[in-house]
């Protein structure tokens, strides 16, 4: 076979063939019988127009599904890269789609990292309510991976705003829960006064007339009680003396308002306490003089409008601030308006003719006996207190001075340790013949009157941060296992269960108080334990049901 070619181009391709004529075979294709010697060569030619149609059908193939897929990339690159054309070259020329994503989208996240709020400042116009809504502004608008990156992070921030606006709110309604009354405890008050009216044991004297020396006895062991709360009082009296391994030698003082005592009177009256000794005294029957009862009168003005301009300033907040600790809502406790609850800076006053006294609060249970507390040595000083130390020595979390008085003011910071911790109150040892020799409760009346002078900014509501500053140097440390407090908060879950056995006294300071739903039911259960559930007073009113 001959391939012809001519010299001026490739115009026609001439294929010669010819059979081997010494072999004697005929020629290939010719009929039978023919030979092939003697026959002009064979050509075949092929026009250049039939070699160019399938060669253009191919390419514009080609192109077509060239153009299509440089579309896709494009339309994806739109929606995922910072730079449609950069994605474009990396995709075509062999890059990773999962390797390019994660490049661009690292760098996005960094770039709106890095960027503040300055970004989330233009992306939260209008933010899509939900992942759904992103996805489909994200696709819709046609928005790069950036565009993707800010929204996202403004979508976050404001959520965690939302979220913690509504922890606030949550934590200020639970606050609020603790204003109220439940209706058995409503109930049990008026069924005691309706039995103090009609019985007239209910109406006896407490003590009986051959125990009324008992009741100035220095050799007694007398425990003070402010409390408008019949059920609380009947549990920190009857786990005192269950306690006790001395409770004949013990005298109550029970000290409650006007409107309250015939309930109180007639509890006690009616369910008389074994072996201990008793006295119900309401504010009423005291004739104290006119400086004291000024002295008393400008004292709860003061701490009322220290409740009431705390109250007004939450109330001009859109969002409430950030509070670090439950301690900072105190101003919602019925406790920052109570007489009773501020009235213990006057216990000298309450009780002159008594010389040493344990003070209880009417949120507590004894659980250990309290006996060798008469016998302390105070070393001089007119209180002791227990320090929190649930975490060790000077740890004493949410306690220290900087969670009580703002240190912002010159007044506050020349004068205090912003570090220091502050001594519980609730369960105390009083030297009353001490506290009688110092000026403490003239300092207590000067600095509630700086505070009201400085605009109520030196402190948060309550009656402990006047008396820390108060009682300064005449404060005697007792061991930490004497009182362990706060079990009213949510933080207590903190405190292991020994810690708790291990208290003399436990103390559900704190909005949750024992007799409210508010608060867990296997803490509560330490107060409950001590409620007579057989009287016939609990039982008519649903107590605790």
């Amino acid at each position: 076979m001959k391939f012809y070619i001519s010299a001026t181009g490739i115009k026609k391709l001439t294929i010669s063939s010819s059979a081997a004529v010494s072999s004697g075979r005929g020629g290939v294709g010719l009929p039978i019988g023919m030979k092939g010697k003697g026959l002009p060569p064979v050509t075949r030619r092929i026009s250049h127009r039939t070699l160019l149609l399938p060669a253009v059908l191919v390419l514009g193939l080609l192109l077509t599904l060239l153009f299509f897929r440089i579309t896709f990339i494009m339309l994806e690159s739109a929606a995922f890269c910072s730079s449609p054309i950069g994605c474009l070259g990396w995709r075509i020329f062999g890059g990773s789609d999962s390797t390019r994503l994660r490049e661009e989208l690292m760098r996005a996240l960094l770039e709106a990292t890095n960027d503040g709020d300055n970004g989330i400042e233009r992306s939260s116009t209008s933010l899509p309510s939900s992942f759904n809504d992103l996805v489909k502004d994200m696709t819709s608008n046609g928005q790069d991976i950036k565009a993707f990156a800010f929204k996202t992070k403004a979508m976050i921030m404001k959520m965690e705003q939302m979220v913690e606006s509504a922890r606030q709110s949550e934590s200020i309604f639970w606050h609020l829960a603790s204003h109220g009354v439940p209706k058995g405890i409503h109930c049990l008050s008026l069924k005691l006064a309706e039995e103090y009216a009609e019985n007239a044991a209910a109406r006896s004297r407490l003590p009986s007339p051959q125990y009324i020396s008992h009741l100035i006895d220095p050799s007694f062991h007398h425990v003070v009680l402010l409390t408008d709360n019949v059920i609380a009082a009947s549990v920190v009296v009857s786990s005192t003396i269950k306690s006790s391994s001395i409770p004949e030698r013990l005298v109550f003082h029970i000290v409650t308002d006007k409107k309250t005592y015939t309930a109180m009177h007639a509890w006690f009256a009616v369910n008389s306490v074994n072996s201990a000794f008793l006295e119900v005294r309401g504010l009423h029957q005291y004739d104290w003089s006119h400086e004291v009862n000024i002295g008393i009168k400008e004292m709860i003005e003061i701490h009322r409008l220290i409740c009431s301009h705390k109250l007004d300033s939450m109330k001009m907040e859109n969002i409430p601030n950030k509070y670090e600790h439950e301690k900072d809502l105190q101003h919602l406790r019925p406790s920052c308006t109570s007489l009773l609850n501020h009235l213990r800076i006057y216990i000298p006053e309450l009780f002159p003719d008594l010389n040493k006294i344990v003070f209880l609060d009417d949120d507590t249970v004894v659980q250990h006996d309290l006996s060798s507390l008469w016998e302390l040595d105070l070393n001089g000083k007119v209180v002791g207190a227990a320090f929190d130390s649930s975490c060790g020595d000077d740890c004493c979390p949410g306690r220290k001075y900087k969670d009580y008085f703002n240190f912002t003011s010159p007044i506050i910071s020349s004068k205090l340790d912003y570090d220091r911790c502050g001594w519980l109150y609730g369960m105390n040892v009083f030297d009353l013949q001490a506290w009688r020799k110092t000026n403490i409760t003239a300092t207590y009346h000067h600095w509630l009157k700086l505070n009201l002078n400085s605009g109520f900014e030196l402190w948060n509501p309550g009656a402990l941060p006047p008396s820390l500053i108060a009682f300064e140097g005449h404060v005697h440390r007792i061991d930490p296992s004497w009182h362990i407090a706060g079990l009213g908060y949510r933080s207590i879950i903190n405190v292991t269960q020994s810690v708790l056995e291990d208290g003399a006294v436990v103390h559900f300071s704190g909005p949750a108080k024992p007799w409210l739903e508010i608060g867990a039911p296997e803490i509560r259960s330490l107060w409950s334990r001590h409620v007579n559930m057989s009287n016939e007073f609990i039982r008519k009113c649903g107590i605790m049901e």
